[in-house]
C-alpha cells in the first residue's frame, strides 16, 4: 500500500534545494523555527516542495483540522515520543559490542513500537476522524494491528521478555575465581547482615551499593557473567538469536512514514500556537489555480509576527485585494513605515497556501501559482564585475524571462541607483511586461508617478499618525499616493528632515 498522510497521490519528488526567494521572503526564518529540534525527521524538504494541485493543498487542509482536536493532538505527540524512544533505543544498540547485550536492548525497543502501535491504534478508534488522510491511516493501522505478522510479534516479544524477566542465577567469588550457576532457592542473607549492622550505624552514612548503568557498555567481567548465564539458559537465548534475526526490518514503512510526515503539521502547529494564543488569526485560504481575484484580510508578516511576539511587541495586521484586471499593487509611503514589510506578507502567504498550511489572517483568497520570483536590494559585488544598475537590469531580465501569466513577482525598491527620471522610465517598461504577462505583483517603491498606470495596478500606502507624521502605524492602505514619499525618502537620506536639521541647530 502506498500511503501519505501529506498527499492522497504520491508526490515524485521532494527537492532538498531551499528555493531561491526563501531569504527575501523570510520563509528561512519560519522553516528553521518550525523545525528546530526535528532534525531527526528531515522536514526541510517538506517545507521547500510547494504542492501543484488545488485537491493536494485541501488533502492537507483537512489533516491540519483533524489536529486542532487537542486530545488527538497529544495522542499523536505520544506515539511519536515512543516510536523516538524506539529509535533512540536502536542507536544504542549499534553502539554495543556484546552480542547478548545487542539482542536484549533490541528486544527492548521492540517492545517500544509494539506498545506504539497498538496504544496509537486504539487511540485512533476512538476519534471522529474527518480527514481523507486519518481516515485511510486509521484503517491502515487498524488492519495491521489486528494482522497475523503484528501479533506474532506482538507475542514473541512479552514472552521473551517474560522469559528474560524470569531468570534468576547466582553468582559465587572466591578470590580471583567466579562462578555462575543457576538459582537454586538459596536464603538471600541481605536482610540478616542489615540488621545485624544496623545498631552500629550512626548519622547518616555513605551508600556503598554498586549502581547498573544501564546506558553504558558493559567491562569485561559483566560480559563474562552474560555469557555463561546464556550458556546456563541456552534455549532462551538461542530464542532470542532466533528472534532478533527474523524482525532485524521489523519496521512498518507505512507506519515509519506516517511517523515521519506528521511531523510536517505538528512543527508549523507548534510554531503559530503562540501567535494564536497572543490572538493573532489564521485561515485555511480559498486556493485558486484559475481565479486572480485575491484578497487577505488581517494578514501579517509572520516571522516577522514571531519576534515581535516573543517580545511581546504589538504585531500590525494589513488587508489587500485584487479585483477584476487588476493585477499589480504598487506600494508607497515613508521608509520604515512597513513597505517591505506586507511585500513579505504577499508573498509569504502565496507560499504558505501553497504547501497546505494554515496563513496568517481572518479570511484569504489565494493563487496557486506556478513560481514565485522576489527582486530585493542586494550589495554590489566586485567579483561580478558589474555595477548596481547592470546587477538590477541582469536580473530583472532573468525574472521576465521566466515568468508566466501563474506566476508571482515581488519587486522592492529597483532602479534606486538612477535618477528619478530614468528610474520611472525602466521600472514603467518592466511594469508593462509584467502586465502583459498577466502575473500578480506586488511592487514596493518610492516613486508616486507608478501608482498611476492604468487598470492593472493598485495603489496602496503607508500611513504615518495624522497628529505627528514622524510617527508610522504600519499600516498599509488602498489609496492613491500623495507625492510625499520620494520628496521625505530624499530629505532622510541627506538628513533634511525637520527633524534632523533641528538637531545640527544650536538652541
Amino acid at each position: 500500500m502506498t500511503f501519505s498522510i501529506l498527499s492522497e497521490a504520491e508526490i515524485a519528488d521532494y527537492t532538498h534545494t531551499m528555493p531561491s526567494f526563501f531569504i527575501d521572503l523570510n520563509l528561512d526564518q519560519i522553516v528553521a523555527a518550525a523545525i528546530a529540534g526535528k532534525d531527526e525527521y528531515d522536514l526541510s524538504s517538506f517545507f521547500f516542495t510547494p504542492l501543484t494541485n488545488v485537491n493536494a493543498i485541501t488533502y492537507r487542509h483537512e489533516v491540519f483540522q483533524d489536529l486542532e482536536d487537542k486530545t488527538l493532538f497529544d495522542r499523536i505527540q505520544a506515539f511519536a515520543r515512543t516510536m523516538h524512544n524506539m529509535r533512540e533505543q536502536l542507536i544504542k544498540v549499534g553502539k554495543l559490542r556484546h552480542r547478548h547485550q545487542k539482542q536484549a536492548w533490541f528486544l527492548d525497543a521492540m517492545e517500544f513500537y509494539c506498545n506504539a502501535v497498538r496504544r496509537f491504534q486504539s487511540d485512533l478508534s476512538n476519534f471522529k476522524l474527518r480527514s481523507r488522510g486519518f481516515l485511510v491511516f486509521r484503517e491502515y493501522l487498524t488492519n495491521y494491528a489486528a494482522g497475523s505478522a503484528f501479533v506474532s510479534l506482538e507475542q514473541e516479544t512479552r514472552g521473551l521478555k517474560n522469559r528474560l524477566s524470569d531468570v534468576r542465577y547466582s553468582i559465587l567469588i572466591r578470590g580471583d575465581v567466579v562462578n555462575v550457576r543457576n538459582y537454586d532457592s538459596e536464603p538471600d542473607y541481605s536482610v540478616e547482615v542489615e540488621e545485624t549492622f544496623e545498631k552500629f550505624k550512626q548519622g547518616a552514612v555513605r551508600d556503598y551499593l554498586a549502581k547498573f548503568r544501564p546506558s553504558s557498555d558493559m567491562n569485561h567481567i559483566e560480559e563474562k557473567i552474560l555469557d555463561f548465564v546464556a550458556l546456563l539458559n541456552s534455549t532462551l537465548f538461542s530464542d532470542l538469536a532466533e528472534y532478533c534475526n527474523r524482525y532485524a526490518g521489523f519496521l512498518d514503512k507505512t507506519i515509519a512514514l506516517f511517523d515521519r510526515e506528521i511531523q510536517f503539521y505538528l512543527s508549523y502547529i507548534g510554531y503559530i500556537e503562540k501567535l494564536k494564543a497572543a490572538g493573532l488569526r489564521f485561515c485555511y485560504p480559498r486556493v485558486s489555480d484559475k481565479s486572480k481575484q485575491v484578497f487577505s484580510n488581517e494578514g501579517f508578516d509572520l516571522a516577522l509576527a514571531k519576534k515581535l511576539n516573543d517580545s511581546e511587541t504589538r504585531i500590525v495586521c494589513n488587508d489587500f485585494v485584487l479585483n477584476g484586471a487588476e493585477r499589480i499593487i504598487i506600494v508607497t509611503g515613508p521608509n520604515q513605515g512597513g513597505k517591505t514589510t506586507f511585500a513579505r506578507t504577499f508573498g509569504q502567504l502565496h507560499y504558505l497556501a501553497s504547501i497546505g498550511c494554515p496563513v496568517p489572517g481572518q479570511e484569504a483568497q489565494l493563487l496557486l501559482y506556478d513560481q514565485i520570483f522576489t527582486h530585493f536590494e542586494k550589495e554590489e559585488k566586485v567579483e561580478t564585475l558589474r555595477g548596481k544598475l547592470e546587477d538590477d537590469l541582469t536580473r530583472i531580465r532573468s525574472i521576465l524571462d521566466r515568468a508566466t501569466t501563474q506566476s508571482v513577482i515581488i519587486m522592492n525598491e529597483i532602479f534606486t541607483s538612477t535618477t528619478l527620471q530614468d528610474e520611472v522610465f525602466l521600472s514603467r517598461k518592466v511594469m508593462n511586461k509584467i502586465i502583459e504577462l498577466d502575473a500578480l505583483c506586488v511592487w514596493v517603491t518610492f516613486v508616486d508617478e507608478l501608482a498611476w498606470v492604468n487598470e492593472h495596478t493598485v495603489s496602496m500606502a503607508s500611513t504615518v499618525d495624522s497628529t505627528n507624521p514622524a510617527l508610522r502605524t504600519f499600516k498599509i492602505v488602498r489609496r492613491p499616493a500623495d507625492g510625499l514619499a520620494y520628496a521625505l525618502a530624499i530629505a532622510e537620506k541627506y538628513r533634511l528632515t525637520h527633524e534632523q536639521i533641528s538637531e545640527r541647530i544650536p538652541s
